[in-house]
């Protein structure tokens, strides 16, 4: 086969047929001369897997089947099935709701092939794509949330990828370390891409409205995916919050010492906040950030920039504290503990994406196409489609 389309599935009978036809429409010679496939990796409780049988039997297009009768793994356990089982030397993997629309698997085939990545990403962040098919702003400002922090902890190799969260790509199984992959939760992309190097592009596309059902997303899967990212980059993680938790002490102490002599809490705040600022700066450029010393900064631009930013960080903190202690709660420690804690996730995301930016785009913006790439079969299905 020349390609394997793997899709996971989790009671989605409904969409099965309509899947496979559109499948079976853009799935043509053209596309893949030698042949292709579509692998159903199913962990539904309801009759799904009949479903997908009697869609098979009727099926021009070759279609296999899985169930999975104790799924591991979540959705990426069975993506990561899917891949050892596929027969294809592309492998297609996408979702079974028809949000990923099937009429962009050939562009997405034929990026693969023009420049020989072992990873094409569907993105709905990058050139003309569009996430309009997500349910509701809400949704939206949580899939660019989570994404933007997926890079912030994967800086080097997620420099050229807009779209980590996305569920759409087309990967060499061959350029796979399957061995290696952990998978857990739902978001096996970015399992992938941080195992490992691959060499990577995007590809714009709309993500779609669903065909039917319901969605699957839960806060529940949310913790996962927390967990899922903690996981995979908690080197870096860990150091940071090491040398944030050491600086808080720091400033804590600095800022009791300073009222034990009589200074104004105020004033107090100002030194140990410029102190901390300055020494957490001194350690994360040796334990954290070490490999990122060469991106577009040099040392006094990426010194001035983490000041800046912290600095006007603290002034706002600080604002917020002298409300707090002169209005709710007289102990400036606690207050400022707390603060500290909250701010430490958003000195984190700008240390990784502004000060420690990799040379390079690092958005993978660069990596897009043009206008002929958007989600519209009349621009790119051909006379004989």
């Amino acid at each position: 086969m020349d390609v394997t389309v793997v899709v996971p599935t989790f009671n989605e009978g409904p969409n099965v047929a309509e899947l496979v036809r559109r499948l079976g429409d853009v799935l043509d010679d053209d596309v893949a001369p030698g042949g292709g496939e579509v692998l159903f990796v199913d962990d539904s409780t309801d009759d799904t897997p009949a479903v997908i049988a009697a869609v098979a039997a009727a099926s021009a297009l070759p279609v296999r089947l899985i169930h999975r009768e104790r799924p591991d793994g979540g959705l990426s356990g069975a993506v990561v099935e899917g891949l050892r089982a596929a027969t294809g030397q592309h492998v297609v993997v996408m979702d079974g709701d028809l949000q990923h629309p099937p009429e962009m698997v050939p562009v997405l085939l034929t990026r693969a092939h023009e420049s020989g990545a072992d990873v094409v990403v569907a993105s709905r962040y990058t050139g003309r794509g569009d996430a309009g098919g997500l349910d509701g702003r809400w949704r939206r400002l949580v899939s660019q949330v989570s994404g933007l922090l997926a890079r912030s902890m994967f800086p080097v190799k997620l420099r050229e990828v807009s779209d980590p969260m996305t569920g759409f790509f087309v990967v060499r199984p061959t350029a796979v370390d399957l061995g290696s992959l952990r998978p857990r939760g739902f978001k096996i992309l970015l399992e992938i891409l941080a195992r490992q190097r691959l060499s990577v592009v995007e590809e714009p596309f709309v993500f779609g409205e669903r065909f039917a059902g319901r969605s699957k997303a839960t806060v529940a899967n949310g913790v996962r995916y927390v967990q899922q990212l903690t996981l995979l980059r908690f080197g870096r993680l860990s150091p940071f919050a090491v040398i944030g938790a050491a600086g808080a002490v720091l400033n804590l102490a600095i800022l009791a010492g300073l009222q034990g002599l009589g200074v104004h809490y105020l004033p107090a705040v100002v030194v140990a906040n410029g102190l901390t600022i300055v020494t957490n700066f001194l350690l994360q450029e040796h334990y954290v950030f070490p490999d990122l010393r060469d991106g577009v900064h040099g040392f006094w631009g990426r010194f001035v920039r983490s000041f800046a930013f912290n600095g006007s960080e603290a002034v706002a903190r600080t604002v917020v504290l002298w409300w707090i202690v002169e209005n709710a709660l007289w102990h400036p420690e606690i207050v400022q503990a707390l603060l500290i804690l909250v701010a430490f996730v958003v000195r984190f995301v700008f240390q990784a994406q502004v000060v420690y930016r990799p040379a390079g785009d690092g958005t993978g913006r660069g990596s897009a196409v043009g206008p002929q790439s958007v989600t519209d079969p009349s621009r790119r299905r051909g006379p004989g489609a």
